[in-house]
């Protein structure tokens, strides 16, 4: 795959305006890259936790052990369901270790 001068030149010197371009070709808002830029790099702890939330099975996102984003699966994807603001314990560092690769053998 070749990348062409522009986009070189782009990343090098105007990475910003590479993202908004390649945002603005994928029709996704830039904003929204920028706020989840700002959301998750301020951070300094990032937490999961499995969740059996009303509405079956969720997970939540703890930001610096205050802030909890709620997800909930929805068919095949994860939907946003809300936050809340409070002190919360360091989350489950192995949430994930079930997670198989696609190309595991099952």
């Amino acid at each position: 795959m070749q990348i062409s001068w522009f986009i070189k030149f782009l990343a090098k010197f105007q990475p910003k305006l590479l993202f908004y371009l390649a945002a603005k070709e994928n029709k996704l808002e830039y904003k929204k890259i920028e706020l989840a830029d700002k959301l998750f790099k301020d951070a300094e702890r990032i937490d999961f936790q499995p969740s059996g939330g009303a509405k079956g099975r969720s997970l939540v996102m703890y930001l610096d052990n205050k802030l909890s984003l709620h997800f909930y699966q929805n068919g095949d994807t994860f939907e946003y369901d809300g936050f809340e603001i409070g002190p919360y314990e360091n989350g489950e560092v192995t949430v994930f270790d079930n997670i198989r690769d696609a190309n595991d053998n099952i």
